[in-house]
């Protein structure tokens, strides 16, 4: 229940930011705003100030701004008139380029709050947790003869250390350079055995995600760094600092491998040789399974901490401003992919199933720390601003790119367009928008079905 209100929060920060820029740019170019709401549904509370009543609704969902005039587009249609009457105030009586100002005002602010959300982040400074930049190559224990790694020659102990001319120092560098280039071909250079080489790969996508892959794991030594209480570690005797050296007579390097010596163990008792303080000793271990099913043995691995880099005021906005444009390319890329194989009942995501993964990530982040709990709500925030931005000015009827585009061929026309054709116009763009709403929630319908 707390990850949905935080999920709410969030994604409900979102829209009011996006409404509170149509509010202040109608405001400044002369249109009335008869209410702005924080929030859908029945007011609980308000107030008016001026011409524009102020409440605060009880659905804790974003927010509206309702402008003086919004339906005389309706009226227009329904008398059958050429033009549509406005009175002073109205949307449709502000000069075009004043209502593509209101309208790409929302957008705008959206992109602005991420930016100023990254830019923040980027001045506190932040620390993140991953693997060091060695590989295990999937192929060793899950046969894949296509698999890019093992097609581009990469065999598992290679450090990877740079792609596209930049520097790979962690497996978390790793993931997020193939994840954002599927099916883009790549120039990665690795060391193996103290030599420096190079070679071309192509990330697979994944179309479950649409992020892109190429089979590896990080190659992390069995050294135990904590261990869960009541698991079957514990249970074991195994304790920070030991060195899981072999299953049975099955010498283990790496934790894939120790898993796959395991894997075909569960509920069975399996003897571990483990090194403590330089001598070698034998314990039992019971494995058993978490909820869905998969190995667990409640122990944690070693990892290295990652410090983000010290950013002043100036340094930090651009930072924000550059991640926050990588962000956006990366959408565009995203909808793309769309069209190359995903799943779309994986990719496409109603407000239930947004609001839920807002609240997963922020909860998620908060078990390691307040700190990190708000460093991980933002981030996933101004991911979410960036798509909200981009995906208003799509040339969609009833969307604000839409209403841009009919505003751009009145410039261009030089008279107002017949109120029939662009009723017409917003219908379609209505059935296209409660079509994907519909696909959505019926996709939100069948993930929380399957959880």
């Amino acid at each position: 229940m707390v990850n949905v209100l935080v999920g709410l929060i969030g994604l409900g920060l979102v829209v009011f930011v996006h409404e509170l820029g149509h509010l202040v740019a109608a405001k400044a170019t002369g249109i009335t705003v008869e209410a702005f709401s924080v929030g859908w549904g029945r007011k609980i509370w308000s107030f008016t100030r001026g011409e524009t009543e102020y409440r605060v609704s009880w659905l804790p969902l974003g927010g509206y701004c309702k402008m003086q005039g919004e339906h005389a587009l309706l009226r227009a249609w329904q008398d059958r008139s050429a033009t549509i009457n406005v009175e002073k105030g109205d949307f449709y009586a502000a000069r075009p380029w004043q209502r593509i100002l209101v309208l790409l005002s929302g957008p705008g602010v959206n992109f602005i709050f991420a930016v100023i959300v990254l830019a923040a982040i980027s001045m506190i400074g932040y620390s993140t947790f991953s693997f060091p930049n060695r590989i295990v190559v999937a192929d060793d224990f899950f046969p894949d003869p296509e698999a890019p790694a093992r097609i581009a020659g990469l065999q598992s102990g290679d450090y990877v250390t740079e792609i596209d001319g930049r520097e790979i120092a962690s497996f978390r560098d790793l993931q997020m350079t193939v994840s954002q280039s599927a099916q883009r071909e790549l120039t990665l250079t690795y060391r193996r055995d103290g030599v420096e080489e190079s070679t071309r790969i192509v990330p697979a996508l994944d179309q479950s995600t649409g992020a892109g892959r190429i089979g590896v794991f990080p190659w992390v030594s069995p050294v135990v760094a904590a261990v869960a209480p009541g698991s079957p570690g514990e249970i074991a005797g195994l304790q920070p600092g030991d060195r899981i050296r072999a299953v049975g007579e099955l010498p283990v390097e790496h934790t894939v491998a120790l898993e796959q010596a395991i894997r075909g163990s569960r509920r069975t008792t399996v003897t571990l040789q483990v090194e403590r303080d330089g001598s070698v000793r034998e314990t039992a271990l019971v494995p058993g399974e978490n909820e869905e099913g998969h190995l667990y043995l409640g122990i944690a691995y070693e990892t290295m901490e990652i410090r983000s880099p010290d950013f002043g005021p100036l340094s930090g906005l651009a930072e924000g401003f550059r991640q926050s444009v990588r962000t956006l390319v990366l959408t565009v890329r995203g909808i793309g992919l769309l069209f190359a194989g995903v799943d779309l009942n994986q990719a496409l995501m109603g407000p239930a199933r947004i609001t839920y993964l807002v609240g997963e990530v922020a909860a998620e982040g908060f078990r390691s720390g307040i700190g990190i709990g708000l460093l991980s709500f933002f981030n996933f925030l101004s991911l979410i601003s960036i798509t909200l931005f981009f995906m208003n000015l799509l040339p969609i009827p009833a969307l604000d790119g839409g209403q841009i585009v009919l505003t751009f061929v009145e410039i261009i026309s030089r008279r107002p367009l017949h109120p029939r054709l662009v009723y017409r116009y917003q219908v379609i763009g209505n059935v296209i928008i409660l079509g994907l709403l519909f696909f959505a929630v019926f996709n939100d319908i069948l993930f929380f079905a399957r959880r």
